[in-house]
């Protein structure tokens, strides 16, 4: 992919593309790396939780390390960056935007999808919407995420065999990195992987998005906290600070 410029945000170095750039360069590596038995090119997201983890868990920090590249998937830290940083970031790239971006390339170069995660509904209704967007993207497969470290190998031989140029993993952070760690070596049948965290419950429409107003002043979160208190709230409340201390203690 590209050697783009990158800024250092929270103990990360994030990548500095924005969504149109990111697309094309996906769809680039997974064509340049189909049918040669590598392993896949690894893209994964960074926001206010995983800044939060990063500076709390090492061990996570150097999973996150490991990735080819990070987006940053939090207005925050971009407009953190246009503040701050030597080289601002040029925009939040979102994997609910970057997804859409993706698969209007995808239809063009027959560039294939697997969505793995989710409910097996969540699932299913994630990749019939895509369908339903985008009828000349290509689905090698899909499988929901509830699944035992034991029946990996089992999972990994069944992606390979589908050959997906391009791999949207949505087991949500940290299982997702955990995974990769695991078993990106042995993922030599696919192109492109990319941790998906959350999106296969907003491409079902299980969960919705915040108003445009709200992601582009960085306020997304309250939205999702204000639908999923229970759930949500106090994970904002403790790592929105501590995600923030990261930025300002780590960043350049």
């Amino acid at each position: 992919m590209k050697d783009w410029p990158t800024s250092y945000l929270g103990r990360l170095v994030v990548v500095q593309a924005g969504l149109k750039d990111s697309a094309r360069g996906f769809v680039a590596e997974a064509l340049a790396r189909r049918g040669r038995d590598v392993t896949p090119f690894y893209s994964t997201s960074a926001n206010g939780q995983v800044l939060a983890l990063c500076g709390k868990d090492p061990a996570f920090l150097s999973l996150m390390r490991k990735a080819d590249q990070i987006h940053a998937d939090g207005m925050p830290m971009v407009l953190y960056s246009k503040m701050f940083s030597k080289v601002p970031l040029p925009e939040r790239v979102a994997t609910t935007d970057l997804v859409e971006d993706v698969a209007q390339l995808a239809e063009q170069c027959g560039v294939s999808f697997y969505f793995l995660g989710a409910s097996e509904d969540v699932n299913a209704r994630a990749v019939e919407a895509m369908q339903k967007r985008y009828p000349n993207l290509v689905f090698a497969g899909r499988r929901n995420g509830y699944f035992s470290r034991d029946e990996e190998d089992a999972i990994v031989a069944e992606i390979n065999a589908a050959k997906p140029d391009i791999l949207w993993i949505g087991l949500g952070v940290p299982l997702e990195q955990q995974f990769l760690d695991r078993n990106i070596s042995k993922l030599t049948g696919v192109g492109v992987v990319k941790t998906s965290g959350g999106l296969f419950d907003f491409l079902s429409g299980k969960n919705s998005r915040a108003p445009v107003w709200m992601q582009k002043v960085g306020l997304e979160w309250l939205y999702r906290a204000y639908l999923e208190p229970g759930r949500l709230l106090m994970r904002y409340v403790t790592t929105n600070p501590q995600a923030i201390g990261a930025l300002i203690r780590h960043s350049s």
